[in-house]
């Protein structure tokens, strides 16, 4: 008996912990992002101070001290571009910028691709919904998926959609496939609401989920009838 309750203890502190833990390595993995961003910039103005003022630089140099005053530089930076983009002058200074990398080809197509995808998830597709469920990797088991594109099949003049498949719980990385629009399950789920069930690992979610739509074959043809 006192075996069963101190394994059914472990057990109830460690479900509790991961919650927090995944928590923490999310957090941590983006704010080390953030604050690598503007670690350069801070070391060389931390070497500067220490050239001309030993005793200040030294006591600048802390690891701790850096990666905050990283993150904070980073986090203004963020505020002041936003700031700018939603500014006249800054919407000159960024088509310029865009003009700019348009001239490098490589460049281009990793940039080019990354905001039209940004831009493209921020705005719903005309005739389908955003957050769909499909067949992947194969048929019975569904996964969410985010509608990118709706494009035509030359030939069969078919609706084919570019869909976004995320990955758990990182949805930074993940799969593209093209998949017939009427073999889309429409949800009315938001952005918002798939992204907390991908990450969560499905913890977080609705509780109903979408009947699949069955595409009409020849075989369902003659049910039908």
């Amino acid at each position: 008996m006192r075996r069963l309750r101190i394994k059914r203890y472990l057990i109830t502190g460690l479900l509790t912990f991961i919650p927090l833990w995944v928590t923490w390595l999310v957090f941590k993995f983006v704010l080390g992002m953030l604050a690598g961003i503007g670690a350069p910039l801070v070391g060389a103005f931390v070497g500067a101070i220490s050239r001309a003022w030993p005793g200040l630089g030294e006591s600048l140099n802390r690891g701790w001290l850096l990666f905050i005053l990283a993150l904070v530089l980073t986090l203004g930076a963020l505020y002041v571009l936003g700031w700018l983009a939603n500014r006249v002058i800054g919407q000159r200074l960024l088509d310029g910028f865009d003009a700019l990398l348009a001239r490098i080809p490589l460049v281009q197509t990793i940039y080019g691709g990354t905001k039209k995808l940004m831009a493209v998830l921020q705005q719903k597709p005309t005739g389908v919904q955003r957050v769909v469920l499909i067949d992947f990797p194969r048929r019975g088991m569904k996964v969410v998926g985010f509608v990118t594109r709706v494009m035509i099949e030359e030939g069969t003049g078919r609706e084919m959609a570019a869909v976004y498949i995320p990955t758990t719980p990182n949805p930074t990385g993940g799969y593209l496939e093209v998949v017939p629009v009427d073999e889309l399950t429409p949800t009315d789920w938001t952005m918002d609401q798939a992204m907390a069930f991908i990450i969560s690992g499905g913890a977080v979610a609705p509780d109903t989920l979408p009947a699949s739509v069955t595409p009409l074959t020849d075989d369902n043809a003659k049910d039908h009838v």
